[in-house]
């Protein structure tokens, strides 16, 4: 018997619906996720925008740096700002937002503070420095260190950082790191499989939380 994980759509659902969309995170809350995962970048006046990279050339049908939030995102979607994903899921499933760009902190916390929602909001990023702003800023907002590649010691990242938990990708999951994490008192959040067989496999290390671009497949799973 496995423990069961927290079932989290990255970026909504993005396998399935535009990604970073309001659309694609209803579907993932009608799927049953527990969490929705986001990106946020700033805008040259100040708003904060849900969207990954830093230009919209990708996703949308503009061109250029974030700086818009009227371009197509797909079917009709236009790029959300926090506050309009925060309406959306508050009192249905908790939020993850990775923290994208410079000085994206002050803003993203006062955000999740007027909208009553520092204990189900959940900030990550792989600029740790940023991590640590935040509980300078807010000691309760829950954080976790997201990292590319595998470092010595993951988890001093996290406790570097004043984080609760390390985010690895799938692939440098191990039950052994799970093990090492958790005796430190930190959670393992892994990112992302789209596969049922792997998402089993990681399960079974005791990971805490699972991403997904397929949260069907995840909710299913798990």
């Amino acid at each position: 018997m496995v423990e069961l994980v927290v079932a989290t759509g990255h970026r909504g659902a993005a396998a399935l619906e535009p990604e970073n969309t309001l659309r694609g995170i209803r579907r993932a809350i009608e799927i049953g996720v527990d969490q929705v995962e986001v990106d946020v970048h700033l805008t040259k006046d100040g708003e904060l925008v849900v969207m990954h990279d830093d230009t919209v050339d990708r996703t949308t049908n503009g061109h250029g740096r974030v700086r818009d939030l009227g371009f197509d995102a797909g079917k009709g979607e236009v790029v959300p700002t926090l506050q309009e994903v925060i309406s959306l899921v508050k009192g249905k499933v908790n939020l993850q937002v990775e923290l994208k760009g410079l000085g994206v902190e002050e803003k993203a916390v006062e955000t999740v503070e007027e909208a009553g929602m520092v204990d189900k909001v959940v900030f990550t990023s792989f600029r740790h420095p940023a991590l640590k702003a935040v509980k300078e800023l807010n000691p309760d907002i829950e954080t976790g260190v997201l990292f590319y590649c595998l470092p010595i010691e993951p988890c001093r990242l996290a406790l570097d950082a004043e984080a609760e938990a390390i985010h690895p990708n799938i692939h440098f999951v191990s039950a052994e790191m799970v093990r090492r994490a958790h005796a430190l008192g930190l959670e393992v959040r892994a990112w992302n499989s789209d596969e049922e067989e792997e998402m089993k496999r990681l399960i079974k290390t005791g990971i805490d939380a699972l991403g997904s671009n397929r949260p069907d497949l995840l909710v299913k799973v798990i």
